[in-house]
């Protein structure tokens, strides 16, 4: 098989139509231009130039072969190229779980990041709990889990990107939608609609977690997993909720959202999760970037 070296002998002289002024355009001399081309010729068995002691022409096949050598090392220029670019982050793919509630609000700003600062970078979302993140950065699926806590310490790096407090969910005629901010005795003595145990199980144990520490006994009449349908549902009447302060870009009509008066909460918190013996370059870049945009100041009410 031919060489790419090769290559490049066989255009500079199909280009100059002279051996010397090739062998000057590559910086050597003429006897070893010569062997590249005759060594070339002997491998693709066809004669590529006619020479004589003035001239130099391509052959038919010669012509032909031209346009394809020129096409083999613009591929092989643009091959080492994106390899650096890959190496330097930039270029290249990264996958990237996250959950849903993430989405409201984390999640696109990071996304518009990478597309801005890595336009050439292919960025692959998959939305899932974080238990199946978890499962996935071990597999190497993924390469980095947007995920709530808790994070297992071996093998992994973490770090905080949001923590945003609760805050009342009520039907907008409700009484309680007049004042802007809701006392939580006054909210669980409603209809409350539950975060399922299994299918949300965050928000719920951060919510049972609150309600046992003030010492509250909601009526649940619902256990839900998604945010969108426990708003469906205070929507409908069917009873009150808390939420993440980022339930407030889904704009759901019919539904009032209030600040909750406590003198201590627990945020909800979404944590950058990947793998400690992750190589992928391009990780380090966006982990600066999701550190750029981290919201690390929970506002407590």
């Amino acid at each position: 098989m031919f060489e790419l070296s090769q290559l490049r002998c066989f255009v500079a002289v199909a280009e100059e139509l002279h051996f010397g002024r090739a062998a000057v355009r590559l910086n050597m001399t003429q006897p070893p231009l010569s062997r590249q081309i005759q060594i070339l010729e002997r491998v693709l068995d066809v004669i590529l130039l006619e020479r004589s002691n003035r001239t130099v022409k391509l052959t038919p096949a010669g012509q032909s072969f031209l346009a394809e050598a020129r096409r083999l090392l613009k591929l092989a220029e643009s091959a080492a190229l994106l390899a650096k670019r890959v190496a330097n982050g930039k270029a290249g793919s990264i996958n990237i779980g996250f959950t849903a509630t993430s989405a409201y609000s984390y999640v696109p700003e990071l996304v518009a990041a990478c597309r801005r600062e890595l336009p050439d970078v292919e960025v692959s979302l998959k939305e899932m709990v974080s238990g199946d993140q978890l499962k996935r950065l071990d597999s190497g699926e993924i390469d980095i889990g947007l995920l709530r806590p808790p994070i297992p310490r071996n093998g992994l790096r973490s770090f905080r990107v949001t923590a945003e407090p609760l805050i009342a969910a009520v039907p907008s005629g409700h009484a309680l939608a007049r004042a802007e901010t809701v006392i939580l005795d006054e909210l669980v003595r409603e209809p409350f609609i539950m975060y399922a145990p299994y299918e949300a199980r965050y928000f719920h144990d951060l919510l049972v977690e609150l309600f046992s520490r003030t010492g509250l006994v909601p009526n649940y009449v619902q256990h839900l997993a998604q945010i969108h349908s426990i708003l469906a549902m205070v929507h409908s009447g069917v009873g009150v909720a808390l939420v993440p302060e980022t339930a407030t870009n889904l704009h759901f009509s019919g539904v009032a959202l209030r600040r909750i008066e406590l003198p201590r909460q627990r945020p909800a918190e979404l944590f950058f999760v990947s793998r400690d013996d992750n190589d992928n370059p391009l990780l380090p870049i966006i982990a600066s970037l999701a550190k750029g945009l981290a919201q690390d100041l929970p506002r407590t009410g």
